[in-house]
């Protein structure tokens, strides 16, 4: 199968400078790079494509090589520019790389190790944890305990990993580096020690407790505060409470996602709160005072007489404070108009003679009715 062309491969211009060639391999290595697709053949293909294209293209020799006589003038197995078949030992292509990839991977944070082979000193892995709180905690905010899995040195080896009264061996396989350099043909890799993973060591007798692991699984009680006036889908992030880093890395955050429970009362929207006000029939046309309920106690307004269903009333500041400035949101007060019922014989009377009286007075009791009347005739003429 024909190579495609290199600077097609990484997506730049052939006259793409050094810089951009270098961000364009770094953009393909996070996407294709083997340990982010495990099991996946095809991405380890195009990151072994790319990784080729980049070596070429970054040495200014290589480069013009290729330019003037495509693969022919790289290709190993011609009679070109690549047919002297030397290696990339140190200074070559392990060194252009490991600094990408020490800045992917987090490879360059342990510095080298032993004999000059990069530790594999990873951040810890972030934790996730869904708390469910009400509306009045969410407007008021408070201070919780949490429970969160964590990692504690083991005790009985004293985190060596090592049985009791034994320890832990430099590795054969690397002799302690943590690093094995694999020539394969023109190239020269360099890679993570299979034998003891990067650790430079192996443990013969390795500890019962944690399986010379060096440490053990627990639980730790971490104090959250949660904010006054959070929202739905809002996360807290707690630095350093994430899962412990390896091999001397840093550890990961913990981020708690606040999910709000729906409340029996009010709607929120942002910080402004929504309520329905059930008004008797009587109480709408004669108007007076209502009380309403507010997340801090009680509040009123006056109702207007002659007040229509779904008329809105505003208490301003009643709302919710806003988690950043402290502004608080309003309420806003719908007005249900509650039909009566279940009404006894003395009640449906005295309602038909009022209802007799309202038509004797015309229109002017009933403004929506005119209203809508004279739009019927409108659609029908």
């Amino acid at each position: 199968m024909a190579k495609r062309d290199y600077y097609e491969v990484l997506g730049v211009a052939k006259n793409a400078s050094d810089e951009d060639l270098k961000k364009a391999y770094r953009k393909l290595a996070m996407k294709y790079h083997p340990d982010r697709n495990p099991g996946d053949a095809a991405a380890e293909e195009k990151f072994k494509e790319a990784k080729e294209a980049y070596e070429m293209l970054s040495d200014a020799e290589k480069r013009g090589a290729y330019d003037r006589f495509g693969h022919a003038g790289v290709d190993p197995n011609s009679g070109g520019f690549g047919g002297n078949g030397q290696g990339f030992g140190a200074g070559g292509f392990a060194d252009a790389f490991g600094d990408i990839f020490g800045d992917i991977f987090g490879g360059a944070a342990g510095g080298r190790s032993g004999g000059g082979g990069r530790s594999n000193v990873y951040r810890g892995s972030d934790l996730r944890y869904a708390m469910e709180i009400t509306l009045e905690q969410a407007a008021q905010g408070f201070t919780t305990e949490i429970k969160v899995p964590s990692w504690e040195s083991c005790s009985p080896c004293e985190g060596t990993g090592a049985k009791p009264g034994t320890q832990a061996e430099t590795c054969k396989t690397c002799g302690g580096q943590g690093q094995v350099r694999m020539q394969q043909g023109f190239f020269s890799i360099q890679q993570t020690c299979p034998t003891c993973h990067g650790t430079g060591k192996t443990i013969p007798n390795p500890c019962g407790t944690c399986d010379g692991v060096g440490r053990v699984r627990r639980q730790k009680t971490l104090e959250v505060k949660i904010p006054a006036g959070i929202d739905d889908g809002m996360r807290i992030r707690s630095t350093g409470n994430g899962e412990p880093g390896l091999n001397g890395g840093p550890p990961g955050d913990l981020y708690v996602e606040v999910s709000v429970k729906p409340h029996r009362v009010f709607q929120r929207e942002g910080d402004d709160l929504h309520c329905e006000v059930p008004v008797s029939f009587a109480r709408a046309a004669l108007g007076g005072s209502v009380d309403v309920p507010t997340l801090n106690g009680k509040a009123s307004f006056e109702l207007p007489e002659g007040t229509q269903t779904g008329k809105t009333f505003r208490l301003k500041g009643k709302g919710i404070k806003n988690v950043r400035t402290s502004i608080a949101g309003d309420l806003y007060c719908h007005v249900m108009l509650e039909t009566p019922v279940k009404l006894s014989d003395k009640q449906k009377k005295l309602l038909a003679e009022f209802d007799a009286s309202l038509e004797e007075g015309g229109e002017r009791h009933s403004p929506q009715s005119k209203t809508w009347t004279d739009k019927v005739r409108d659609f029908f003429n």
